[in-house]
């Protein structure tokens, strides 16, 4: 599967936005007194409503195309039973991306989870400098895990389409803005440091990049329109995952609970009309 160095780099470009974004959760760590639950509130839940519509209505489908493609084009079966099997492998496709990312949060400790909500306000209490230089040193780690899959799903979405890249790189850079604050803050507190804390927390999204380069280095020599059509699945269930179990329970905790069905059906809207428009 050839693809040209300009999409390459807006590929890369978009991965490196959506994982350096933790850097604003470190400033608001820094510089807000309390959290502005209402504003992440609808933020979180616009973010799971992108990310959950254009799993579902785009890039779902696009793996199932691309899946028969491979298999009307090899001429290995007819064009009526590539399209079932295709549904079949697509469906395969999209629960193991959603098993992968669950087991790694399966083996995160719950207190240390990044995903589990720590407000400013609840983060600056005093506590033993040793106890929040490790909060913060293993949450940064913790990061670094979970955005590997993320920066996948931001690069394999921008090398199928810039455009269909951008939403997802915006909506996976709101949800990482809550993890900026949880490696920062502490860290803050228990060194003094706000340029050690702001570091600790940047680099922590360099892993999204990180992944995408892996990820472009492992697949592509072998990438073809079969491999394309399980990785986009698995990035589907991947997005659907991290919507439904960490992006909306976050939302609902910072805010009301209609603020973040709000944030989700305005999201939900914002990428049809995007699609609709972009057709």
């Amino acid at each position: 599967m050839e693809v040209d160095s300009t999409t390459l780099l807006i590929a890369f470009g978009l991965t490196l936005f959506a994982g350096l974004s933790t850097g604003i959760g470190s400033a608001i760590g820094f510089f807000a007194k309390r959290t502005n639950t209402k504003f992440l509130a609808v933020a979180l839940g616009f973010s799971a409503g992108v990310m959950i519509y254009i799993s579902f209505v785009e890039i779902f489908f696009e793996a199932r195309i691309s899946i028969t493609e491979y298999l009307i084009t090899d001429e290995i079966i007819n064009p009526i039973r590539a399209e079932v099997i295709a549904q079949w492998h697509t469906v395969t496709a999209f629960f193991i991306g959603m098993l992968l990312i669950a087991i790694i949060d399966k083996l995160v400790p719950s207190y240390e989870n990044p995903h589990e909500i720590r407000r400013v306000e609840e983060l600056s209490k005093p506590v033993k400098e040793r106890k929040l230089m490790r909060m913060g040193m293993f949450t940064a780690l913790v990061i670094a895990i979970h955005n590997f899959p993320e920066g996948i799903a931001t690069f394999m979405a921008a090398i199928q389409s810039p455009s269909l890249g951008i939403p997802i790189a915006i909506a996976i850079a709101i949800h990482n803005i809550p993890e900026g604050i949880a490696v920062s803050v502490p860290i803050y507190y228990a060194t003094g440091s706000r340029k050690k804390a702001f570091w600790y927390s940047f680099s922590s999204g360099l892993a999204e990049p990180v992944g995408a380069a892996i990820g472009y280095l492992i697949l592509m020599p072998f990438m073809n329109k079969l491999v394309f059509g399980y990785m986009f699945a698995s990035v589907a269930g991947i997005m659907v995952f991290i919507s439904l179990v960490e992006l909306l329970p976050s939302a609902r905790e910072y805010g009301k609970h209609h603020l973040s069905i709000y944030g989700l059906i305005l999201g939900m809207a914002v990428m049809a009309i995007s699609l609709v428009i972009m057709a």
